[in-house]
């Protein structure tokens, strides 16, 4: 005899008594141990009048604060209820289909087996087919199904049928529009179906977006349709819109200039684009930051379809390293590990990527220095140098160490102006600007940034000089160095 306790799920459709299959209706009747998710459906009422009545789940939605907690206990107290009739067959009724936007049923599929708890499903009218068959549209084209709680601009694809289900409130709505207006105009024409196929109570809504949460009613038979569309200005904010433009335009029928470039050729852009950027970054400007960092997205994107061209990769393959890099650098985020500050969180980046180079084979470096690009330029290269040697104690213990080889490379190069050939006096020099840069580490300065302010400093005051030498009619011939010092410790006051 088998005393396992059957719980067999059922799908009320979306609609009245008329969308349940046979199959259902012969499981509710022969059972007398019947649970429904929620009363507040069309089903219910009208099985009520043939005497099959249900024990609802509605009280658990006033019990706890988010859906998540009522899926929850709803699963807990079926797999309870099974465990306190050994033998006996529950059936547990849900809206629409059991496999189609109903969390419960994932849980009791999961916990069901582990408790010795026996689950069957029997399909039903999902919400689904009465929108295929209300809204008109042939799912085969293209769709997708989302859920109005969980909506971001990442799920939605607007070439695709997209049909957003679970608009329980006005709360809902509001984010669910949000979310959309990251990829539609705020007008945008979108479809609200109510209680679609259930006579007397559907309502299909044709509104502009922004009219999302400003409806008169939601609630669990309510959906939102935005059919699809071909129209490129709704993909103008995707990675995807983008890698298909860099694609035509290195295409045959593309850019003859876009045609011809190679990595090397473009090299340089790559360089030039990129300290565009940090200016509009120095600069704070938020207008020159977009632009900027577009223009450098579109190099990364060129050189990658110059190497998909050939098979070898394409910019999809560059994200998923990155993806992959990120995750398993970070384990104080993604794994078990724990970073109180910074500097552990550093400490962990750093022994990740040693050991993501030894899991890739990668050959150990012959020397310490290795890994840092030698086009780096100059003062960012001596920055990295440094701190690479400081990492093994190679050092001075204080900054006054760094003074004193200051001061001493100082002499040495006045001496060489003195006495020494030019070549001399510029290897002086280097040394100079490389204990300088000593000197940044240990008072916390990155050297390119303290150099790049006084860059802009200096321009700022010159500027002003050149002003007063306008306003009095004058040029720099007409005035002396005095003069201009003057000028300049104004400047420097302002």
């Amino acid at each position: 005899m088998n005393n396992q306790t059957l719980i067999i799920v059922v799908g009320l459709g979306s609609g009245g008594e008329d969308q349940l299959t046979l199959g259902t209706l012969k499981a509710l009747e022969s059972s007398s141990r019947r649970y429904v998710r929620t009363a507040d459906h069309p089903a219910v009422a009208d099985l009520k009048l043939r005497d099959i009545g249900f024990e609802s789940f509605d009280r658990l939605y006033e019990q706890h604060d988010d859906f998540a907690e009522v899926y929850d206990a709803i699963a807990d107290d079926l797999l309870a209820a099974a465990a306190g009739s050994p033998g006996e067959t529950i059936v547990y009724a849900v809206p629409g289909h059991p496999m189609v936007a109903e969390r419960t049923v994932q849980l009791l599929r999961q916990r069901a087996p582990e408790q010795g708890v026996g689950l069957k499903l029997l399909g039903g009218e999902s919400f689904l087919d009465q929108a295929f068959t209300r809204l008109g549209f042939d799912p085969i084209e293209g769709f997708q199904l989302l859920d109005a709680s969980e909506l971001t601009r990442e799920h939605l694809r607007p070439r695709l049928h997209t049909v957003i289900g679970q608009v329980y409130d006005a709360y809902t709505a509001s984010e669910a529009k949000l979310a959309l207006m990251n990829v539609y105009p705020d007008d945008y024409p979108i479809v609200v179906g109510q209680a679609l196929g259930v006579e007397g109570q559907e309502r299909i809504l044709h509104i502009p977006l922004y009219e999302l949460d400003r409806l008169d009613s939601y609630g669990n038979l309510m959906l939102v349709y935005i059919p699809a569309s071909s129209d490129d200005r709704l993909s103008r904010r995707s990675f995807e819109r983008l890698h298909e433009i860099v694609a035509i335009l290195r295409s045959p029928e593309g850019c003859p200039w876009d045609r011809e470039q190679t990595h090397q050729s473009i090299r340089r852009n790559f360089i030039e684009e990129t300290y565009e950027a940090i200016e509009a970054l120095d600069l704070d400007d938020p207008d020159g930051m977009k632009e900027e960092f577009g223009d450098v997205i579109l190099q990364v994107l060129l050189h990658s379809q110059m190497e998909e061209e050939t098979g070898a990769f394409d910019v999809f393959d560059v994200l998923a390293e990155l993806n992959d890099k990120l995750i398993f650098r970070h384990p104080h985020v993604f794994g078990g590990e724990n970073a109180e500050n910074a500097e552990a969180a550093l400490r962990n980046w750093e022994q990740m990527k040693a050991e993501e180079k030894k899991r890739k084979g990668l050959a150990e470096r012959q020397s310490l220095l290795d890994g840092i690009p030698k086009d780096l330029p100059a003062l960012p290269r001596a920055h990295k140098v440094q701190k690479k040697a400081a990492s093994v104690g190679f050092d001075w213990p204080t900054l006054d160490g760094v003074f004193a080889k200051i001061e001493e490379e100082l002499g040495e190069l006045r001496q060489a102006v003195r006495e020494e050939s030019a070549e001399r006096q510029r290897d002086e020099l280097g040394d100079l600007l490389f204990a300088v840069v000593n000197a940044s580490r240990f008072v916390k300065a990155d050297p390119e940034e303290a150099l790049a302010g006084t860059n802009r400093r200096f321009a700022e005051r010159f500027k002003y000089i050149e002003e007063q030498l306008r306003i009095s009619g004058r040029s720099f011939g007409d005035t002396d160095l005095i003069e201009m010092d003057a000028w300049w410790e104004e400047a420097k006051n302002r």
